[in-house]
């Protein structure tokens, strides 16, 4: 064994230390030294991907799936800067990613300014770390901290700076750091008995379950306390699938701000238990002094927040604090939640007179219908932002978590097809479907070559309404004129052809049907071109809620 290693041979055995098996990224000349000593691991492949944010979209969704620290790269300059959209949606959402970044030599310059930006400054708003080696010999530590704190409760990004000169410097510090042993303390005792009290109490309470709760998989315990006490349950957007949502004592997604019948479900309640409740989703409440009980349990104390401050904190790894209350409560025999159940009935009932609307172009929520009878049960749909996203949110029948990937995080556009590929590598015997509107998907289309060249299998539905749908939507709700928000679009089918995949383009709800089973069934990268219409979006909120409350 050699006393000293290059610096970038270091990095590489760091990373595989953590267990890295991908590096996503577009490499530039300044880490010519890393890609040489990526080049020779035979435990990490490097996924070369069209454009560093859907590179960094990629790691972030393998950190969602995984819990693992997703790794990218890219060089200095630009390169770097086109990590930032993807850096905050990792950040905001809760998924843990690294990020390795070029930069000059900082030693000695021989070219002044050029390319350079303080990338380090950049991204520390959007991570949770952002830092520069400046020595071989501290890259074994800071690997270590940058996985450390990715992947640490509440997960996000993390940076390294790994300038030019210093990977191919020699060290002799370069054994990697071993990760440490850590278990999330349990709930505080007292704290377990005050929430339970508090429920044996209530006449009528409801779960809450949050994005915090999907990432530390504690449906387990969150079905079981919900099969002893009968307590009805909703999720946020980004809670979708933590209990399966054909679940008897499912209340609905909370898909919009206010106004839906998931919300009267919780104006009825007068104790909420939020549960991994993340600031980043406002509640599907808003706190007064009204009588109302709300109890949050999480890893982490609530944030102070204008409509959210929590009478009872219960703190400590999530699983483990719904059975530590599981096993305290006892059933109040008093409890009827007939009249919470039934506001989820009749969201049923509205939303399935819409799915049957068999229009063409398509309709939203009838294409939801047909996406959920075509995809199995461990299927996964990945969703860009757009009005689209609601009606799958608040329509689509989550059976599995991380089964409905979307953004009610940062909510970026372009990140719906770089999170199927991701999810398609990963789970290569599970069925994958991207769907995104066309302007969403033009944003990062260049990925279908990566698609195709990976040979991944996967359904890429384009919602096609040739406009940013949701803005000119909310534009005209707000009574202004209909301006700047539409524009062209390729022949989609002629598009992914040159790429290699598969085109197909919808010609009616039947054809639709077909379409979806033989992509589903037919190995490759497949585009379909659907166009949907978006003209009675207001339907998902043509909804009679006093009345509605009269007769409940």
């Amino acid at each position: 064994m050699s006393d000293t290693k290059k610096a970038s041979d270091v990095f590489i055995e760091c990373l595989e230390a953590e267990g890295c098996e991908y590096i996503f990224g577009v490499p530039g000349e300044e880490n010519l030294d890393f890609l040489d000593s990526l080049g020779k691991s035979d435990k990490i492949k490097l996924i070369l991907t069209r454009h560093e944010q859907g590179a960094g979209f990629m790691a972030a969704t393998y950190g969602r799936h995984t819990g693992k620290t997703g790794v990218c790269v890219a060089t200095l300059g630009p390169g770097a800067t086109n990590f930032v959209t993807s850096a905050a949606y990792a950040q905001l959402g809760g998924m843990p990613m690294l990020m390795i970044t070029g930069q000059k030599p900082i030693k000695k310059s021989k070219q002044g300014r050029f390319q350079i930006v303080d990338i380090v400054s950049l991204m520390e708003p959007v991570t949770k770390y952002s830092i520069q080696i400046a020595a071989g010999d501290n890259i074994p530590s800071r690997v270590r901290e940058a996985y450390r704190l990715a992947e640490e409760e509440k997960p996000g990004a993390t940076l390294i700076e790994l300038p030019e000169d210093i990977a191919e410097e020699p060290t002799t510090d370069w054994k990697p750091l071993p990760k440490s042993v850590a278990r999330r303390p349990s709930a505080e005792p007292k704290a377990v008995r005050a929430a339970v009290e508090a429920i044996e109490k209530a006449k009528s309470p409801i779960i809450v379950i949050g994005a915090g709760a999907n990432r530390k998989m504690a449906g387990r315990m969150l079905e079981q306390l919900v099969e002893k006490t009968g307590i009805p349950f909703l999720t946020t957007q980004m809670g979708k699938g933590v209990i399966d949502e054909r679940h008897p004592k499912f209340v609905g997604c909370a898909a919009l701000s206010a106004g839906d019948f998931v919300h009267r479900a919780v104006e009825a309640s007068d104790c909420i238990i939020n549960v991994g409740h993340d600031v980043i989703e406002k509640p599907p409440f808003f706190m007064q002094d009204n009588g109302v009980t709300v109890i949050h349990v999480s890893t982490k104390t609530a944030e102070v927040d204008p409509v959210y401050f929590p009478q009872i904190e219960v703190i400590g790894d999530i699983g483990n604090a719904i059975w530590q209350i599981k096993e305290d409560l006892s059933p109040n025999r008093d409890w009827n939640f007939d009249h919470i159940l039934a506001y989820h009935q009749a969201e049923l009932e509205h939303t399935g007179k819409l799915a049957d609307d068999a229009r063409f172009p398509i309709f939203p929520p009838h294409l939801v219908k047909q996406v959920r009878e075509c995809m199995p049960r461990d299927g996964i749909i990945c969703l860009d932002n757009g009005v689209y996203k609601i009606w799958f949110a608040r329509g689509y029948t989550a059976y599995l978590p991380n089964t409905v990937l979307l953004d009610n995080a940062l909510a970026t556009m372009g990140a719906g097809l770089p999170s199927a590929m991701m999810s398609a590598m990963l789970y290569p015997d599970r069925k994958v479907m991207a769907i995104c509107g066309d302007g969403g998907f033009m944003m990062n289309s260049q990925e279908m070559e990566t698609a195709v060249r990976l040979g991944l299998n996967l359904t890429v539905l384009i919602l096609r309404d040739d406009a940013y749908g949701m803005i000119r939507w909310k534009q005209a709700n707000m009574g202004f004129a209909d301006f700047g928000l539409t524009y062209g679009n390729p022949d989609y089918v002629k598009y992914a052809e040159s790429y290699g995949a598969h085109g197909h383009r919808v010609e009616s709800s039947e054809h639709l049907t077909e379409l979806l089973a033989h992509c589903r069934d037919t190995p490759g990268v497949h585009l379909i071109d659907c166009p949907v219409d978006y003209s009675e979006n207001d339907q998902i909120l043509n909804i009679d809620i006093k009345k509605l409350s009269a007769e409940l």
